[in-house]
């Protein structure tokens, strides 16, 4: 076995979708657009943050759900506040705890990339349940936030 690759089913918008992920993301690309005889997309290859990806234009019929998502780690809050914006952007639906809906209904979670450590607390588990606790007041994750609740303050 080589690789496991996601492979994500749209309906008619795979390659503007990955286009889009492409420009978002760090170290993307659009690697490889496979096309029907009439010229529209079939698959799409593609690389977020080097991890590859498949996209097919399938039909209707087969709608995304937040029982499967991609998860997004980034190093601070500016870079959070750059993806998040953007996913949103013509037509994402914000949800709670760091996850949103893009335009094309794909999940995603944007989160800090120490977001296990953060939210232990160092062992503290007093720290630990004020971080999960302002956590689920969040829509976006606000990471100074969730360090000044593990101070307490």
């Amino acid at each position: 076995m080589r690789q496991i690759v996601p492979f994500i089913w749209f309906d008619g918008q795979a390659e503007e979708a990955a286009t889009f992920y492409a420009s978002v993301i760090p170290d993307s690309s659009v690697d490889h657009v496979e096309r029907m005889p009439d010229g529209s997309t079939l698959v799409v290859e593609f690389r977020l943050h080097g991890q590859p990806y498949r996209a097919m234009n399938a039909g209707p019929g087969h709608p995304h759900s937040d029982a499967i998502s991609f998860q997004v780690d980034v190093d601070d809050q500016d870079e959070l506040d750059r993806i998040w914006d953007a996913f949103l952007a013509g037509g994402g639906t914000p949800s709670m705890c760091g996850w949103l809906t893009d335009r094309w209904g794909v999940a995603w979670q944007v989160t800090p990339a120490n977001w296990g450590e953060l939210m232990a607390a160092g062992g503290d588990a007093e720290a630990s349940g004020r971080a999960y606790q302002a956590m689920m007041t969040m829509v976006k994750l606000d990471i100074p936030t969730l360090q000044a609740a593990i101070r307490g303050a």
